[in-house]
């Protein structure tokens, strides 16, 4: 597999080519993006965070300060993946930005080393809310109206508005709800004697021993091999992520989500393959398993051809190991003990839940969905956008955009 094209060099880049979509000052060579009228291109370089980011931006107007709504985007989208609700949101009054995180597309800057080689202190948390508020500070703004996060982007936009309430206004998690932080030992000098915690569920374990032995989707996109088997599947990079954007919509019918009752892996074993892996196979030998007997042609409906090309020509030119790094965090408690600084603490703003129907997404964290009132002090509601699975901005952007405008207009 080549090198990913990003590097740790903090050098500036000169100006991109001119084009309609596209305005700058620092040269790329790469193509332009097939963006919608309205939604400029940018690179905004950021020492104080090593980056320089690649940004989508809509509604600019030099002699206004207008809201400033950020939008972030999952696993394995892009800031791309937001074209088609940007423009709305622009023409609502609101200045719209939406990036590629460190790891992912055309943001440079971020550690590219070999896998045992990644300095992993680049990619917790903490250092994820970093950058976005160095982000922040470099547009311009000293508060966000709002910031949106889909998919592994509501980790992000989630532990923006638990960490710096004073500087995120409001929130809203799609895909992927807010887990409180488990709590740390409490009155343990003079209080009652602490009762010893249950062992923690080694989750690959429990889930191997399974009569159709299978694993957790997490920690395999964790593992040393996961990059090499997302950049060279057998099927191909365009026919594998068509298949893994079909599978996970509307358009695939075996989705159809429920509440799991515990963190076990009985109840782990309900979901979907793509998320509760058979034992033995990749992900894209998963989802050409999955794709038998699909027509792949009906996610051409929300997902044309030119399109997914902008994913294919992203994820071949950088590798898909920044953005798996992620996984790897969030997999090892010894990189989320940096979280306790903020243990007891809930989201304090305006928040709300958007996802589509038939997002398994919603439940995949036993009791997360159905905890938001008590996590969340200014908690909004949960809206399921029908016709939707787990990319809603994309299958259905404008019911996400109703949903989000509302949720501005009447709480922020």
């Amino acid at each position: 597999m080549p090198q990913p094209a990003h590097s740790t060099a903090r050098s500036p880049l000169a100006p991109l080519p001119p084009s309609d979509n596209i305005t700058e000052h620092r040269r790329s060579p790469l193509p332009p993006l097939p963006l919608p009228h309205g939604v400029t291109q940018h690179l905004l370089h950021c020492p104080s965070a090593g980056l320089t980011f690649h940004l989508l931006e809509a509604g600019h107007a030099p002699e206004e300060q207008k809201p400033l709504v950020l939008l972030v985007h999952g696993y394995p989208e892009l800031a791309f993946s937001w074209r088609k609700v940007m423009p709305a949101l622009a023409d609502a009054g609101y200045y719209v930005v939406a990036f590629d995180q460190r790891g992912y597309g055309r943001t440079t800057g971020w550690d590219d080393s070999p896998f045992p080689k990644t300095n992993m202190a680049d990619f917790t948390v903490t250092n994820l809310v970093r950058d976005v508020v160095v982000l922040v500070h470099a547009l311009g703004y000293r508060a966000v109206e709002c910031i949106v996060g889909h998919d592994f982007g509501a980790v992000t936009s989630s532990m923006c508005a638990w960490m710096r309430p004073d500087l995120f206004r409001s929130v809203v998690m799609m895909s992927h709800p807010f887990k409180e932080h488990p709590g740390l030992p409490f009155d343990v000098l003079h209080g009652e004697p602490a009762t010893t915690p249950p062992p923690q569920l080694d989750v690959q374990k429990d889930l191997a021993k399974l009569p159709e032995p299978r694993k957790h989707y997490k920690w395999y996109n964790a593992t040393s091999t996961a990059a090499l088997h997302w950049y060279s599947p057998n099927q191909g990079l365009a026919a594998f992520l068509r298949g893994y954007w079909h599978v996970k919509s509307a358009d695939w019918g075996g989705n159809d989500p429920q509440p799991l009752t515990a963190w076990s892996a009985a109840e782990l074993a309900k979901m979907p393959l793509y998320y509760i892996m058979p034992f033995a196979k990749s992900m894209p030998e998963t989802i050409e398993l999955m794709m038998q007997g699909e027509d792949a042609e009906k996610s051409k409906r929300w997902l044309s051809d030119e399109a997914l090309h902008v994913y294919v020509q992203e994820w071949r030119r950088t590798g898909f190991q920044g953005g798996l790094n992620w996984y790897r965090t969030m997999t090892d408690p010894e990189r989320k003990k940096d979280l306790d600084l903020f243990a007891g603490r809930k989201i304090e703003c305006p928040s709300i839940f958007i996802s589509g129907a038939k997002d398994w997404g919603n439940y995949q964290e036993p009791g997360a969905l159905e905890g938001f009132p008590k996590t969340c002090l200014q908690f909004k509601g949960v809206r399921m956008i029908e016709g939707a699975g787990h990319w809603p901005q994309q299958e259905q952007p404008e019911a996400v955009v109703k949903e989000l405008l509302e949720f501005l207009e009447v709480h922020v």
